[in-house]
């Protein structure tokens, strides 16, 4: 694993450890960031289900200002702390060892408002569809964030989930991503 481009491109990333994290692969982070970029001036990252980093690092790498990352699994926290480290991104991001759903309570009652989001729970874990719901209901969106979920490509999604419209779906293996826009103009 790599950052693909941008300020960090080339910088190799840590794995975790054992097979409970699945990384994206970089075949399927070239195409998100060609799909939603796949270059940004500035914005607030968020990514759930953080695993090593490799997403929010590659955000940050093509020009986010700042990430916050979380996962539940210690050991991913560590990864992901070395891989911020390596790639000179340490200070741009707040990394938080706690569930997804805390996390966006936590953050509500921050105020704190993405740009991009990230959802990659683990593919038996069926959270998205709920953890999509809370990002438009607890407004935690600025307008027209992008939200990326990578998922089982048997999972479907609907088309608009709040003010969440539907983009675009692509597949690749047994991987699929759906991406949504955040509609400001949407009424609730």
């Amino acid at each position: 694993m790599r950052v693909i481009s941008g300020s960090a491109k080339g910088r190799q990333l840590k794995s975790v450890p054992g097979t409970g994290t699945r990384p994206t692969t970089d075949k399927v982070k070239e195409a998100i960031f060609s799909m939603i970029g796949p270059y940004f001036e500035g914005g607030q990252v968020l990514d759930l289900f953080a695993g090593t980093g490799g997403l929010s690092i590659e955000a940050l790498s093509r020009g986010m200002d700042h990430a916050v990352l979380t996962d539940i699994d210690k050991k991913s926290i560590e990864i992901i702390k070395q891989n911020l480290q390596a790639t000179g991104f340490i200070e741009q991001a707040g990394i938080y060892c706690t569930d997804a759903r805390r996390a966006l309570k936590a953050l509500v009652k921050r105020e704190a408002k993405f740009d991009l989001v990230f959802v990659d729970p683990p593919y038996r874990i069926k959270l998205a569809q709920e953890l999509l719901e809370q990002l438009d209901q607890h407004n935690l969106l600025n307008p027209l964030a992008t939200i990326v979920v990578e998922h089982d490509i048997e999972d479907t999604y609907e088309q608009a989930i709040g003010r969440l419209q539907w983009v675009r779906r692509a597949e690749y293996g047994d991987t699929a991503i759906t991406i949504y826009k955040n509609d400001a103009d949407a009424v609730k």
